[in-house]
């Protein structure tokens, strides 16, 4: 187990402004990783393999994607005993994101709202530092998470994910998708069913150029957001079940969804401090909402669709919750920020208790 109790580091880390506390985290991790000081913060990974999208993962508990946005810290946060990591959102261009004060804590609601906006230094630098890492080497999963530039044109976005796809596909066990944030604009205008169709058609078609290529397919999920009423999640089921299945109806374990991203919704947080800030909320009021769009995509996707869950794990039986409603794995992120890496341990244990079950 890790030598520190995060118990001792989270009201120092709270006292100070969020982005700050996030940042000086990173640094840290980047610079201990892969030295003794790891030790720090290591535990040992719960060993429960499960083969989902055609990959074996060693546990059902990853990490979400926007925590480590320029993937320096890829072997930090895998010795923390997560079974994958997501890194990302990467943009083809670096760019510094939506003007700060952007991260606000809402304790009392365990939550979290961002508006980060994509800040990232750029897919070069991105790829370079996933180089770095020796955490596949181990036998872990790795997902790389890509996005579009703000500056881009939203009727150019397709572009910009060709070229993040080009550029981290050798890398990745898993590249996902992200047309789910809130903080880039008219980005959400990507879950229609034209226009995902239109996207998915020009990924599927780059894919199979790249798996020729590099004698490997990457299987691709698409990250969406919580904020969907039922015709849009027909809609979006009915488009991945055009990619994602073969001529019989089976998973051909090429495509998978990840449910779900943050929310716009205020109502759990409502007359609270920050409450009222733009952005996307996450943590334990998002819970819900994910877990409804998790059961939806089951009902509609079948049995043996990839779908990864997250959205409001802030403990072992929130992890379990997703399992339930239908989802494959978990991912964590503000549970993360909250209840420090024995959440790791204690999800992955209970959703190994519950899988063998």
């Amino acid at each position: 187990m890790s030598l520190i109790p995060y118990g001792l580091a989270r009201p120092f880390l709270f006292g100070l402004d969020p982005e700050t506390a996030h940042e000086l985290t990173l640094h840290a991790l980047a610079k201990v990783q892969g030295t003794p000081l790891a030790w720090a913060y290591s535990q040992p990974m719960v060993v429960d393999p499960v083969t989902v999208a055609g990959l074996k993962f060693p546990n059902r508990i990853g990490l979400a994607a926007g925590l480590d946005k320029n993937a320096r810290c890829i072997d930090g946060l895998g010795a923390m005993g997560f079974g994958f990591v997501e890194v990302g959102t990467v943009t083809p261009k670096g760019q510094p994101g939506n003007p700060k004060p952007r991260m606000f804590r809402l304790p009392a609601a365990k939550g979290l709202i961002n508006r980060l906006g994509f800040n990232n230094d750029g897919l070069d630098v991105f790829i370079a530092n996933v180089q770095k890492s020796t955490f596949r080497q181990k036998g872990r999963i790795l997902g790389l998470n890509i996005g579009k530039n703000a500056s881009t044109p939203i009727e150019r976005a397709t572009d910009d994910y060709l070229t993040c796809l080009e550029g981290v596909y050798s890398h990745a066990d898993y590249v996902t998708v992200n047309i789910s944030s809130p903080n880039t604009k008219n980005l959400r205008e990507l879950q229609s069913d034209a226009a995902l169709d239109a996207l998915l058609g020009q990924l599927a078609e780059r894919r199979a150029q790249l798996a020729q290529r590099h004698g490997k397919s990457v299987p691709l999920f698409v990250k969406i957001a919580p904020d969907l009423d039922e015709t849009q999640i027909l809609a979006i089921s009915s488009t991945l079940s055009r990619y994602g299945k073969d001529s019989k109806g089976k998973p051909n374990q090429q495509w998978g969804v990840i449910a779900t991203n943050t929310t716009l919704g205020r109502e759990a947080v409502k007359g609270m401090p920050h409450g009222e800030e733009a952005g996307g909320l996450s943590g334990a009021p998002v819970l819900a909402l994910s877990n409804h769009v998790i059961t939806k995509l089951r009902q509609q996707l079948g049995q043996g669709f990839p779908i990864i869950g997250v959205g409001g794990v802030m403990s072992a039986e929130d992890a379990v919750s997703k399992l339930n409603a239908g989802a494959d794995l978990v991912q964590i992120y503000t549970g993360l920020i909250y209840g420090g890496p024995g959440l790791i341990r204690s999800a992955a244990l209970a959703l190994k208790k519950a899988s063998c079950g």
